[in-house]
């Protein structure tokens, strides 16, 4: 049996235990996902560990993902984002990590036949699903803004991004009305009467992705449907960053719709 897991902490709320089970259930494969919880200073030992053990695979999740990049051979798009939340652990060589939260964004728009090449995108947040997203849109083609309270981690995101721009959240008042897809990449959301943009900014023209999945509909999401704007929900990227690890584990296409099935119920 192939064993794969998530290693964070917390990880008791993780909703991708019964997501990849359904996973594997659907395709026949004879594997097993688990929880790992190690104390913040000993992640190295956990990944050692994993590697020992012939753990096949593991996802990473706070606070660690800046962590056990420090630790594998990173992809050419982990490398750039300065992150890995998912490893492989091959047969030979050492554990090769990868940044499945892009996949997250840009399968989440082609799954709702968004174009992203040739399009303005607004990304809010410089944080660590700030960084992901706006190396994916850049690199689907986009030209990319980062808004962010801090201006200068916005600028200094934008400057590692091919043809990005950078700025504060004053910034969303210009950016936004021209944009044609927004991301939420904060947590602002969270509690149900928050938004990261004002509802008088969100258009019919835009299409709009928050990456708070709890509520399912944030504030964000129902102003923008007011609007008129198409809204994508987080659990979206939820989904396929998980079905982009599936894939790099298991090498098969994952069974999307079983995946989606048990994500949903567990978010229930």
């Amino acid at each position: 049996m192939d064993v794969y897991g998530i290693v964070g902490n917390p990880v008791g709320h993780s909703v991708s235990p019964p997501m990849h089970e359904a996973g594997y259930a659907e395709r026949g494969l004879d594997a097993t996902y688990v929880t790992f919880e190690p104390a913040e200073d000993e992640i190295e030992q956990a990944i050692d560990g994993a590697a020992a053990l012939g753990i096949a695979g593991l996802n990473v999740t706070i606070p660690f993902k800046q962590d056990v990049f420090e630790l594998v051979e990173p992809d050419p798009l982990a490398a750039r984002i300065g992150a890995v939340n998912t490893v492989a652990f091959p047969e030979e060589g050492p554990p090769q990590g990868y940044n499945t939260d892009a996949a997250g964004v840009t399968r989440s728009f082609d799954h709702h036949d968004v174009a992203i090449d040739g399009t303005e995108a607004v990304v809010v947040g410089a944080g660590g699903a700030g960084r992901a997203t706006a190396f994916a849109l850049a690199d689907a083609g986009a030209d990319v803004h980062i808004a962010n309270r801090t201006v200068e981690r916005a600028e200094e995101l934008a400057a590692e991004v091919n043809g990005a721009t950078g700025g504060g959240l004053d910034s969303l008042d210009q950016m936004v009305p021209a944009a044609d897809l927004l991301v939420n990449a904060t947590s602002v959301g969270m509690e149900e009467d928050e938004t990261p943009v004002p509802a008088e900014l969100l258009h019919e023209e835009l299409a709009v992705l928050d990456a708070v999945y709890t509520p399912r509909e944030t504030r964000l999401l129902r102003d923008a449907a007011a609007g008129g704007a198409t809204t994508i929900q987080g659990a979206w990227m939820l989904l396929f960053q998980g079905v982009e690890a599936f894939e790099i584990w298991t090498g098969e296409d994952a069974p999307i719709d079983a995946m989606d099935d048990a994500l949903r119920d567990a978010l229930e």
